[in-house]
């Protein structure tokens, strides 16, 4: 792969890929086993269903906030090197704290983990557009996002392996402990491979027409933190109880309008040239939240779904052999013991915040018919439940030659569709994977029996497709249509988007208790992708002409 990639591309992208697979390695890392750790009731926090996902969602919504600061420092004064090297260095100490058990540290290592990411992420992704800004190489930008895409997915793919054998051998704070060396490694390879991008890490400065960073400041960052704490406090006085879900989610929402008013003011006082292009980025941002907001459920809901209500039994002797081997399985004996106890939709119950127990089974069992329970004593093998979380990066990884390659066969035949439309397209392709998760409950029957895994991976089969039809092409969209002195504050835009869609699903994953029948739950994810993905069919044709204009496809 080095090979093809120097001799095709340029030569700062293999650099980019493996700093940017190390990162993700340590970030998928630890959120493939995040909720799992907060609901475990033994050397977790003993979380219920809703709050692990409340804490999940406002996580990775801020988690994806923040590079709208990130990529606004970089573009005026640390540039985009300097940035990259700083985020991720406060990610590597934030994923190593993460192992010592206190809720207060939690939230420390939270804030490492988020501030880094800020200055990480919208930084390595506009470095690689600018790499690519030369005539040699601008032709082939797209494949570029493509192939460093495949590079976040080889991270994500292999990191769930070495997460669930160190947390079942030596417990959770090993794994959380690894993630941080894997992103310290990450640091390293980008550094290493500085003399490649050097050239193209220059700072865009502040214009005349630039809003000062101390205005920002004052006038939207510190307005955001305000209306954080009023959206904390408002809504629970006045109303008795939170606007949306949570305080958390009503403190999200609030933050976010002072951040949203910036950007449509760069819209607003932007010169006739830029306005256009501007404008169809951000009905582009608006559009892709509600892919986020159902793909990012893969570390809550999905998660929930191969944890309870997946058949996670290894049955073939070389399966059980490999797992075993690997330290990716645990035994769970089917003998009665005191547990917490769950009722029959699997909801954990508990009294003024204590868990409470019974004797019994363990949980696993529930929805095991039957026929299928092993003797009094008997032990089934599990393989264990993160490694669901390598299943989207393993379909984007076998998929993503075939995706290159097909935009490639149809470009040789001028019949590529633009990126936009690509984008569209990706949330139509997305909304068809939400269905295969409504079979899998009919199949189940609403869950009082557990269904195959094929399920899951089918689903996650689609929704990658869809998934590589929209994602690196969004970063690729950003690269080509923003105004140049705005380009990382712009990649921003794109992340804030993300935010907002990771916190909807965590909004979205409280409910999943409320649902007597799981496919409804589906059935809204359905529903809501639909509804984005016509709203960007009607756009099509505006959003392409405006990107005629400006000569790119």
């Amino acid at each position: 792969m080095s090979k093809s990639i120097s001799t095709k591309h340029p030569k700062g992208l293999k650099f980019l890929f493996l700093s940017e697979m190390w990162e993700r390695f340590g970030y998928y890392l630890m959120i493939g086993i995040f909720t799992l750790y907060l609901k475990d009731v033994k050397s977790g926090f003993a979380m219920t269903e809703a709050e692990s996902a409340d804490l999940y969602g406002t996580f990775i919504a801020l988690v994806f906030l923040t590079p709208f600061l990130g990529g606004l420092i970089a573009d005026r004064y640390l540039g985009y090197a300097k940035s990259i090297i700083i985020g991720g260095i406060m990610m590597g100490v934030g994923y190593c704290l993460m192992g010592i058990h206190s809720l207060t540290m939690l939230y420390v290592a939270m804030t490492l983990v988020i501030l880094g990411n800020g200055f990480f992420k919208p930084n390595i992704s506009t470095l690689l557009g600018n790499i690519y800004s030369t005539p040699e190489h601008e032709e082939k930008k797209d494949d570029g996002y493509n192939i460093f895409y495949m590079g976040i997915n080889v991270g994500a793919f292999i990191c769930n392996f070495f997460g669930a054998a160190l947390y079942i051998m030596l417990g959770w704070e090993y794994a959380f402990f690894a993630a941080g060396i894997g992103m310290f490694i990450g640091v390293v390879v980008f550094i290493s491979g500085l003399k490649h991008y050097r050239a193209f890490d220059v700072k865009k400065g502040v214009t005349k027409d630039d809003m000062p960073f101390l205005k920002i400041i004052l006038l939207i960052l510190l307005p955001s933190v305000i209306a954080g704490v009023i959206g904390w406090v408002l809504p629970s006085k006045l109303l008795g109880h939170p606007l949306v879900g949570s305080t958390s989610t009503d403190a999200f929402i609030f933050a976010c309008l002072p951040v949203i008013y910036f950007y449509s003011t760069l819209f607003f006082k932007a010169n006739k040239e830029e306005k256009r292009p501007i404008a169809a980025l951000l009905t582009i941002f608006a559009v892709v939240i509600l892919f986020w907001a159902v793909f990012k459920q893969n570390g809550t809901a999905l998660t929930t779904w191969a944890d309870r209500y997946t058949d996670r039994e290894l049955t073939n002797p070389v399966a059980k052999n490999t797992f075993s081997g690997l330290s990716l399985s645990q035994n769970v004996t089917y003998q009665k013991d005191s547990i917490a106890l769950y009722d029959n939709a699997f909801r954990l119950q508990k009294q003024d915040g204590v868990v409470l127990k019974e004797f019994n089974y363990p949980t696993y069992f529930k929805n095991v018919p039957a026929a299928k329970l092993p003797q009094e004593g008997g032990k089934v093998e599990l393989w264990a439940t993160n490694l669901s979380q390598s299943i989207n990066p393993a379909w984007v990884i076998l998929l993503t030659p075939l995706v290159v390659a097909f935009f490639s066969w149809l470009r040789r035949r001028e019949k590529e569709p633009s990126t936009a439309t690509k984008i569209i397209f990706g949330l139509l392709i997305s909304a068809v994977s939400v269905l295969v998760m409504v079979a899998a409950v009919y199949a189940g029957s609403n869950g009082s029996e557990k269904v195959s895994v094929l399920w899951l991976m089918a689903s996650y089969g689609i929704i990658t497709i869809g998934e590589l039809f929209l994602s690196p092409m969004g970063l690729s969209l950003v690269s080509k249509l923003s105004p140049t002195r705005i380009t990382s504050l712009m990649m921003g835009g794109w992340f804030l988007a993300t935010s907002i869609g990771n916190k909807l699903s965590g909004v979205l994953s409280t409910l999943w208790d409320t649902y007597s029948d799981k496919s409804n739950f589906f059935w809204v994810n359905f529903t809501l992708l639909m509804c984005s993905a016509v709203i960007g069919f009607v756009l099509l044709k505006w959003l392409n002409g405006i990107m005629r204009e400006k000569g790119i496809k």
